[in-house]
C-alpha cells in the first residue's frame, strides 16, 4: 500500500482528547510533533518524511490538540506534553524517539525533561531555547517570521500563506500555489483553532510552558539539534544555547535552509534521523 495522507490517517481517543494522527511503518516508534503555524498538521509538516522514515521505523505524525483534525484547545488547557503522553498511553507506546519542529521541538524538550523514561531519542528542528527577545529578533519582541505567522492567523488567505511559507523557507520556490492554497483551506476549515491561538497569545500561546536551560542540563536522551542557518523565525543561536546545555547533544547547522529543515532538505533530514535513531 502506498503511503498517502488518506491511507495513514487515524484517530485515537485519549483520556482528554480526540487526537488525529498519521501512522506508517513498523519497528521502533518515532513521534513527529509539528510547529504552530495556521494550517499546520502532522501531515503538512512531515509528508516528505513519513514515507522515508517508515522504511525502518513505526512513524506517527500527530495533530496536537488545537491543530488539524484534533480537538480544539484553548490556551488554558494547552499542555502538549501531557497530550503526547496520553497519545502514547492510548497506543501502548512505552518509549519513543520524539522529533519536534519549532513549537513541537519545545514540547519535545519539555517531555524529555519531565518524563525521561518515555523518550529514547530527542531531535529538534528550529526549536527556541527560551523566550529571550534578543534571540528572537532585534530586541523588540517577535521575530520577522513570527510576526508574519501571527498575521496569517488573523487573515488566513492564500496570499498570507504564501508570505508565511516564503519566510519559513530559504528557497521561495517552496511557496507554490498548491501548498499555499492547501494551508489556507486547512486553516479556514478550523476557525476555532485560529480563534483559540489568537486569544491565547497574551497568555503564552502556543507554548505556555517551556523547560529552562538549567532543566535541560538533566536531559539524558541522545539529542540531535537541527537548525537552518537562514532561519528567520527562530535564530540558530537558540540551538547554540541548547547544545551548550544538553549533555549528550550534537548540532547540525544547515546553510541555505530556513525554519523547515525537514521540508527544504527532506532527504538529508531523513538520512540524519534514520542513522541517529538506529545507532544511538
Amino acid at each position: 500500500m502506498s503511503i498517502t495522507r488518506d491511507s495513514t490517517s487515524r484517530t485515537v481517543k485519549t483520556a482528554d482528547w480526540n487526537i488525529h494522527y498519521h501512522e506508517a511503518g513498523s519497528g521502533h516508534p518515532i513521534i513527529l510533533l509539528h510547529g504552530s503555524g495556521p494550517g499546520a498538521t502532522g501531515w503538512s509538516n512531515f509528508s516528505n518524511n513519513v514515507p522515508g522514515l517508515a522504511e525502518r521505523f513505526r512513524v506517527l505524525a500527530v495533530d496536537m490538540p488545537g491543530w488539524g483534525a484534533s480537538d480544539p484547545c484553548p490556551v488554558e488547557r494547552m499542555n502538549h506534553v501531557d497530550a503526547t503522553l496520553q497519545f502514547m498511553d492510548a497506543l501502548g507506546i512505552e518509549k519513543a524517539a520524539v522529533i519536534g519542529n519549532s513549537m513541537g521541538g519545545v514540547n519535545a524538550l519539555r517531555l524529555a525533561v519531565t518524563n525521561p523514561e518515555r523518550v529514547s531519542h530527542l531531535i529538534t528542528m528550529g526549536a527556541p531555547a527560551n523566550r529571550n527577545p534578543k534571540l528572537f529578533g532585534a530586541g523588540d519582541g517577535p521575530s520577522e517570521g513570527l510576526k508574519i505567522l501571527i498575521e496569517a492567523y488573523r487573515t488566513p488567505t492564500a496570499e498570507a500563506m504564501r508570505r508565511l511559507v516564503e519566510i519559513m523557507c530559504f528557497d521561495k520556490r517552496f511557496a507554490n500555489e498548491d501548498l499555499c492554497r492547501a494551508r489556507s483551506e486547512a486553516a479556514s476549515a478550523q476557525p476555532e483553532h485560529l480563534k483559540n491561538f489568537l486569544a491565547g497569545l497574551p497568555k503564552g500561546s502556543p507554548v505556555p510552558q517551556m523547560a529552562t536551560l538549567e532543566q535541560m542540563m538533566g536531559i539524558s536522551a541522545p539529542t540531535m539539534l537541527i537548525h537552518g542557518r537562514d532561519d528567520r523565525v527562530v535564530h540558530y543561536e537558540h540551538s547554540l544555547h541548547l547544545v551548550a546545555h544538553i549533555p549528550n547533544a550534537r548540532l547540525v547547522l544547515i546553510n541555505r535552509c530556513g525554519h523547515w529543515a525537514m521540508i527544504e532538505h527532506a532527504a538529508e533530514f531523513n538520512r540524519l534521523v534514520s542513522d541517529f535513531v538506529a545507532n544511538n
